[in-house]
């Protein structure tokens, strides 16, 4: 039996980065999901309360960094908040519309419209949409290099 619980868990751990791609799959839960069949199935005495506590904090830190990505360069080039909203719902919806480039391109092209609309300059509508791809970007990125983070600490934490 621990052979199935050892290859769920690593089936959650792989569709947690999946979920970057698509917003719609939330990595958080998905990394959660590993740690409870390994916590539940597989030997509860073995992570700590310092695992845990830890897993935690990356965890709210994992859901921030692509809030905060986005949100930071959206403002920093001059985005209104309403871009700021579009832009999330349009990386959700882009993740189903032309996968995997509609997740870039959706909300690029959202954003370039709404601020178009807002601004009526094309320019600045152009630098803050571009902002959106910026955001994303780094966003995806920081939270590839905490799951990992998180995924390396728990077979650390199983193995000492």
């Amino acid at each position: 039996m621990d052979i199935l619980w050892w290859g769920l868990t690593i089936v959650l751990f792989a569709l947690s980065f999946v979920g970057i791609v698509y917003p719609i799959i939330p990595s958080v839960v998905a990394i959660w999901g590993g740690f409870a069949v390994y916590q539940f199935l597989v030997n509860p005495d073995e992570l700590s309360l310092w695992f845990w506590i830890s897993m935690v904090v990356l965890s709210g830190v994992l859901i921030a960094a692509d809030i905060i990505a986005n949100s930071y360069f959206v403002k920093k080039y001059g985005g209104s908040k309403t871009s700021e909203t579009i832009a999330a719902i349009a990386t959700i919806v882009g993740s189903f519309v032309f996968p995997p480039f509609g997740i870039i391109l959706v909300p690029f092209l959202a954003v370039l419209v709404s601020e178009l609309i807002i601004q009526k300059d094309i320019m600045k509508a152009a630098k803050v949409g571009f902002a959106t791809i910026i955001g994303f970007l780094g966003g995806s990125l920081a939270k590839i290099l905490i799951q990992l983070l998180m995924i390396v600490w728990f077979i650390l934490a199983v193995i000492f």
